[in-house]
């Protein structure tokens, strides 16, 4: 089974990407989404995180998102453990999902596939892009954040330059359309050379 790797910074719109190569008929694994739900479930990730940051990491059956984003980003300490508790999880049950797919290729998306050294898990690595200035204006009205916090988020991340440097396609998400057109243009490249074996 052909692995392709989906990232981009925050707001490059990874999301909207996968869901136009779901349409047309690859599977979607998003290890965002995935690691939050495992947080709420598993038990065991539940006491190791609660002994990590207390017991206010939870409110109820969810987690204390404000506070466990204000630990990590004053200390990148924090985020480390806390990365080593949830990600090795993620990664087994993304193992667990890949056994049950029956497609030529699957999509993981990621958000810091090359922050982590994680090419080698990778056969095929897409970056999304989209300017600066239009990703900030999308994370304040998804998550009605303020520009600092963006910014720090955004200097903290490896560099667009870099990330299509390292991958194998780059989908520029300007505009849906045009977004539309490179995600069928890029899957029918992949099919291709899976076609020819060239993975």
């Amino acid at each position: 089974m052909i692995v392709v790797g989906l990232t981009g910074g925050i707001g490059s719109g990874k999301t909207t990407v996968a869901s136009f190569f779901k349409e047309l008929g690859v599977p979607i694994y998003i290890a965002d989404v995935e690691a939050k739900a495992l947080m709420i479930r598993s038990k065991v990730i539940r006491r190791k995180l609660i002994e990590l940051f207390g017991d206010d990491v939870y409110i109820g059956d969810d987690i204390n998102k404000p506070l466990i984003a204000s630990k990590i980003f004053k200390d990148k300490d924090y985020l480390n453990k806390m990365n080593a508790i949830v990600h090795p999880k993620v990664a087994s049950h993304f193992r667990r999902w890949l056994k049950k797919q029956h497609a030529a290729y699957v999509i993981k998306e990621a958000a810091i596939i090359f922050e982590h050294h994680k090419e080698s898990e990778y056969d095929v690595i897409i970056t999304v892009t989209a300017e600066v200035e239009e990703r900030i204006a999308r994370v304040i009205k998804r998550d009605h954040s303020n520009r600092a916090k963006i910014e720090a988020i955004l200097n903290n991340q490896m560099s667009d330059a870099e990330k299509i440097n390292k991958s194998h396609f780059v989908i520029v998400n300007d505009n849906l359309e045009h977004t539309k057109e490179q995600v069928l243009e890029t899957h029918q490249l992949i099919m291709e050379k899976i076609k020819k074996h060239k993975f």
